[in-house]
């Protein structure tokens, strides 16, 4: 059975698209800027098969095993130009994650946005 998220690393993940990268002679071509591009083209990509679905069907879309097998190759695109971005900007992603869900917890309290979907965060000057 191959590895599954509980318990592969980012870690681990980051080293194994480094090492296909440089197997390649890639990094000359991963500035942060074409990373940033690429991340946003793949990011299209996963939001193709979904286009004109509603809610539903956007999960009964994953049901079918060929439509879900390339849902799962567009995320791992998006991921894998994701930690690749974060090798080259030397960015520690638990870490920035970890932050970033601390500020969203303070900008989006629990009473003010359970079972809401408007984003109504408080404002930077009250957290």
């Amino acid at each position: 059975m191959a590895p599954s998220d509980s318990c592969t690393t980012f870690e681990q993940l980051k080293r194994e698209i480094l090492a296909f990268a440089d197997e390649r002679d890639w990094g000359q071509f991963h500035t942060l800027k074409n990373l940033s591009v690429a991340l946003a083209g793949e990011a299209a990509e996963l939001m193709e098969p979904f286009q004109w679905l509603e809610g539903q069907q956007s999960f009964d879309l994953m049901d079918d095993e060929a439509k879900r097998e390339a849902v799962e190759d567009e995320l791992a695109d998006v991921l894998i130009y994701a930690l690749q971005f974060a090798n080259q900007g030397k960015i520690d992603v638990a870490s920035a994650i970890r932050r970033k869900m601390g500020k969203n917890a303070r900008k989006y309290p629990v009473h003010a946005s359970k079972g809401n979907s408007v984003k109504r965060g408080v404002d930077r000057e009250d957290v």
